[in-house]
């Protein structure tokens, strides 16, 4: 078996490596406002759950040489965002808002989507999605090494859960008709594939 001690390593060296081996990744979906009131909606797969009571999302938001991103400066500046699930009719759509912007253009101009108003927030949603949550701030966090910022960890708490009826059975999820596409290495994406089933020991 290889063997890596990552402070050998470029950063790009060790991106690939996680990358490739955390897989698949779920993709979040993130609209949020600027403080001139630009809509901002941008994919990201640095993304889980963080608890379940309260409900907490966590969302780890790259820098590019050192500059924050706009997602997570409208994020820290309003407090308030929309956390969208990516699936396989929304993903090219999404894919397009990846693109990088000056802050004051909306990458929604880019896709076919429409926009939705929360119910407790004031950043719209993306009708399109057929999960969505309206998200609160919990915590901002910098993290980097050597004095240099490196990613933005940012912790919401969902205040507002949207579900379509169609993924909706008996207050679950429905795996398959909710179509959720992960994010592989590369420029890979992976669907829901075989679903099976371990019982958790007792």
């Amino acid at each position: 078996m290889l063997s890596f001690d990552p402070k050998d390593n470029t950063e790009r060296e060790n991106y690939k490596l996680l990358i490739g081996s955390i897989i698949p990744r779920p993709i979040a979906f993130v609209t949020s406002v600027a403080t001139d009131g630009t809509v901002n909606a941008a994919p990201f797969s640095y993304f889980n759950i963080v608890s379940s009571n309260p409900p907490m999302i966590s969302i780890s938001i790259q820098r590019k040489n050192g500059k924050i991103k706009d997602t997570a400066q409208n994020i820290i500046d309003n407090n308030t965002f929309v956390v969208h699930i990516a699936d396989e009719d929304n993903i090219e759509e999404i894919n397009k808002t990846a693109a990088s912007l000056p802050s004051n253009e909306s990458e929604l101009s880019l896709a076919n989507f429409t926009l939705v108003d929360s119910e407790q927030i004031s950043v719209p949603g993306i009708k399109e999605a057929k999960v969505r949550f309206e998200c609160t701030l919990v915590q901002a966090i910098e993290l980097g090494q050597d004095n240099s910022v490196g990613t933005d960890l940012i912790i919401g708490k969902i205040i507002r859960f949207h579900i379509d009826e169609a993924v909706y059975e008996e207050g679950r999820i429905n795996p398959k008709t909710l179509g959720a596409v992960s994010r592989l290495a590369g420029h890979n994406y992976a669907k829901i594939g075989d679903v099976f089933t371990i019982e958790r020991p007792k």
